[in-house]
């Protein structure tokens, strides 16, 4: 049978196998028709409260299986990730708005964060240190005990996998709480995954919920370490929840990332990066190419292709038709990016292609005139949305670059790839792609960003997980007790 098949996690959360929430239920909604898919439940804090007491009885005999067992618990759902793509793939089109090749993206790289999660557990997680004393001296990296990750709604996901895979091959339990607008694919599809894997009752917990259930899962005393992925003003919040608990904080959030067009870049190649970097998802990506800086001499040029690729771009219904953009997540998201496209516009900006929509399917949109100032450039658009800004010399590039509070990720295109090292070094950012747009992501790779952008990389890579859910213990043993003048 098909992961998602039957009616068993319908309106419900998974705590302790499938119950009913404190917090009712909620519909899950396709943004491309509006159409109810299902249901699923509703957390609030009652049920976050459940879910960490039962996760932090489970954690301790967990982080004492032996780590085959669970490598092969985590190998298990990457299989299954891979075997129902088919049926998972459909899933993720309708509940998130993406293109199929998108669904397959997230597929894959969901299933590559499991079997890298897998190989996690065998990994050497001390190392011995000297002493002054006649003694040995190690240091070792235990597991934190219950971890809380917050997911967003745009890729669901991976960016729920990316933190629940490594924090339970380290012996971790966890909390997911995804975003209600895709609680199924950010959440009880894992939570599905890992049941039909074997995972012993307890370790994982999928609370789809509201503003109450995150701020119950923060707050939580008994949650050591929150993964959080989403907008940077809620992420503050997150981070300041945090501090003052004394508790960690591993911050993923937004970006406004540029990719600069140096004069002698492969201008067909480069509007297609662009374009590609502008457009996928709808823009609806914390990568997304948010700001297009490009030398003045090849400007005209690269705006006027940019044009051409945006007007030839389909959009509508990716589950029923072929097309390249899908609507956004919600009329709230369409608004935003609407209404920073409109006062653009009002501050002198020139739109060249889209600016419009239907229902929630809003063209891919380029902005031309645009200034430092102008809001869809200044500011994070989340929607498909490409500003061009031109600049004069490496110097101009350099600091339109920096002229940002965000650090995630950086593009330079170009023939000469020195002179694109060179200008990267003076770019603060999380990420660099040279020769390449701003959106990329692997499971083997380092992912976060600096400034605005979030607290450095925290995930993706076995040195940033093992860093992310574990503690450090320094341990010492001898064979007798040494002996004191007191």
């Amino acid at each position: 049978m098909a992961l998602l098949d039957g009616t068993g996690w319908h309106g419900k959360v998974f705590s302790d196998g499938w119950t009913t929430s404190s917090g009712g239920d909620a519909p899950v909604t396709e943004p491309a028709t509006g159409d109810e898919l299902a249901r699923a439940g509703s957390a609030d804090a009652a049920d976050v409260d459940r879910a960490v007491a039962s996760a932090a009885a489970a954690q301790t005999a967990w982080a004492a299986t032996n780590f085959e067992e669970r490598a092969a618990v985590l190998r298990a759902v990457g299989r299954i990730f891979e075997e129902q793509a088919d049926h998972l793939r459909d899933w993720i089109v309708r509940e998130t708005g993406g293109i199929p090749p998108k669904a397959d993206l997230e597929l894959h790289v969901a299933a590559q964060e499991c079997f890298e999660a897998a190989a996690l557990t065998s990994a050497p997680l001390g190392e011995i240190i000297p002493s002054a004393q006649p003694r040995l001296s190690l240091v070792r990296r235990r597991p934190v005990g219950v971890v809380g990750v917050i997911s967003p709604f745009n890729f669901p996901l991976i960016l729920s996998i990316r933190s629940v895979a490594p924090a339970l091959a380290l012996g971790n339990a966890v909390v997911l709480k995804p975003d209600p607008r895709t609680s199924v694919t950010g959440g009880l599809m894992i939570a599905r995954a890992f049941e039909e894997a074997g995972l012993p009752s307890g370790l994982l917990h999928v609370l789809p919920g509201g503003v109450e259930a995150g701020q119950a899962l923060v707050e939580h005393p008994g949650v050591r370490v929150i993964s959080f992925t989403g907008s940077t003003a809620a992420g503050r919040k997150v981070g300041e929840a945090a501090g003052r608990l004394l508790k960690r904080a591993h911050l993923e959030l937004g970006g406004n990332s540029a990719l600069v067009v140096l004069d002698d870049a492969d201008l067909d190649l480069a509007v297609s990066a662009g374009a590609f970097g502008s457009f996928m998802h709808q823009g609806q990506i914390c990568m997304t190419t948010g700001r297009h800086l490009v030398h003045e001499s090849v400007a005209d040029e690269y705006v006027g292709r940019l044009v051409e690729h945006a007007q030839a771009l389909p959009v509508g219904d990716p589950f029923r038709e072929q097309v390249a953009l899908g609507p956004l997540i919600d009329a709230g998201q369409r608004d935003r990016v609407h209404s920073l496209v409109t006062a653009s516009v009002e501050s002198g900006a020139k739109v060249l292609a889209g600016g419009e929509y239907d229902e929630l399917f809003y063209r891919p949109t380029v902005l031309d005139g645009v200034t430092g100032d102008t809001p869809a450039y200044a500011q994070e658009v989340f929607g498909p949305v490409a500003p061009v800004l031109r600049f004069a010399d490496l110097e101009h590039a350099a600091a339109l670059a920096n002229g940002t509070e965000y650090g995630l990720s950086l593009g330079i295109l170009t023939r000469d790839v020195m002179k694109a090292y060179e200008l990267a070094e003076r770019i603060p950012s999380g990420i660099v792609h040279i020769n390449d747009q701003t959106v990329g992501d692997e499971a083997v790779a380092p992912f976060g960003g600096v400034g605005a952008s979030g607290t450095g990389s925290r995930f993706g890579g076995a040195a940033a997980n093992v860093e992310a859910f574990t503690e450090t213990q320094w341990l010492t043993l001898q064979a007798a007790i040494t002996p004191y003048p007191f």
